[in-house]
Formats: C-alpha cells, sequence, structure tokens
C-alpha cells in the first residue's frame, strides 16, 4: 500500500528508472535497486481552485558551502523578487542548498524550471567572487504539496534544518531564513 505523502515528487518512482550497471537481475530481488540519474520534473497541476504549492530544493554544485552569508543570501532574495513570475513563500539557505515554498504568481502558471533558471542566472551574473562559478548544480528537486497539512510538515522539517546540521541550537537563530510572500492554501 503506498501511502500519500503529500505531493507529487521529482523523486517519485516511474518507468523512466534505470538499473545500475552490474546490478541486473530480477526485480523481485531485495538487492535489485532502481535509480534514477536526474529528477523527473512534472507539470504544474491544477485542479479546481486548489492552491498551487510547491516545495523546492536546489542545490549548489559539488555541494560547496557558498550560500549562507549575508552577501549571498541578499543576492538570492533580490532575485527572487525580480523574477516574478513564481512568488517565494518560506525559505531557509543553507550553506550548500536552499529549500523555499513557491507558487505561480501568472495564469496559466509558467515553467517552474524556467523561473529557477532565470533566478539562479542573475545570482550568477551579480556572484562577486567569479572564481566559484559555476556555482549551481544542474538540476532541482521539486514537489507540489497537495494538503495544507504537508505544507505544514514540510516547513517543520525546513526550519529545523539548520538544527539537525548543528549550526544552530533552535530554529528561529538561524539567519538565513524567510518568508517574502504568505502562501495560502485553498483547497476549492
Amino acid at each position: 500500500m503506498q501511502r500519500d505523502h503529500g505531493g507529487r515528487s521529482s523523486a517519485t518512482p516511474n518507468e523512466r528508472l534505470l538499473t545500475p550497471p552490474g546490478k541486473e537481475g530480477s526485480l523481485s530481488s531485495p538487492l535489485h535497486k532502481l535509480y534514477r540519474k536526474r529528477p523527473a520534473h512534472f507539470p504544474t497541476v491544477a485542479v479546481g481552485f486548489k492552491s498551487i504549492i510547491i516545495f523546492l530544493t536546489v542545490c549548489t554544485r559539488q555541494r560547496k558551502p557558498l550560500l549562507a552569508n549575508d552577501v549571498t543570501a541578499r543576492l538570492i532574495v533580490e532575485a527572487w523578487q525580480a523574477a516574478n513570475s513564481w512568488r517565494v513563500g518560506r525559505y531557509v539557505i543553507m550553506p550548500d542548498h536552499i529549500h523555499l515554498f513557491c507558487g505561480p504568481n501568472t495564469f496559466p502558471p509558467q515553467p517552474l524550471k524556467k523561473w529557477i533558471a532565470h533566478w539562479r542566472n542573475q545570482v550568477t551574473r551579480a556572484w562577486p567572487h567569479r572564481s566559484e562559478i559555476p556555482i549551481w548544480q544542474r538540476d532541482f528537486w521539486d514537489r507540489q504539496l497537495r494538503r495544507s497539512e504537508s505544507y505544514a510538515e514540510k516547513w517543520q522539517y525546513v526550519v529545523n534544518n539548520p538544527v539537525r546540521h548543528g549550526y544552530v541550537r533552535r530554529p528561529q537563530d538561524w539567519p538565513y531564513q524567510g518568508e517574502l510572500n504568505v502562501l495560502e492554501w485553498h483547497d476549492r
């Protein structure tokens, strides 16, 4: 039985999964593992008047710890504000990745991938340390939330990320977090 975890994920298995070299064999074998070389990005799904909220994770190239500082956080927030086809709600900027919630600001929604490319490009062009470029991992992980409870659950995971990594003792002590826009959940 599969459990509904509140959204469509780019990590959700599908027929495009590949078998790693040397791991061929019976699909019923417990040692048989399927893996994905890149996340699958599903189109945004609008259902009635339900909110569209995406939980997004964007990482730095080779997970270099470049992001959690005042200059970079300012560049990222300014890029989100300028690239306004999607609105950023709550976010946490970690040293090597960003977790954020976003919702479309246009109807129909503009492609998420295009919006991400736009703001990452803006940050890269303004990057003060040219030797650190390229900054971003090629792809990203996205999950469309299906219910308000999953928004609250995911936020608890995100806001506690700096505590889990040992950067702060309390979530509210992490300086690189915030909420640019209130993304309200509507079920109708």
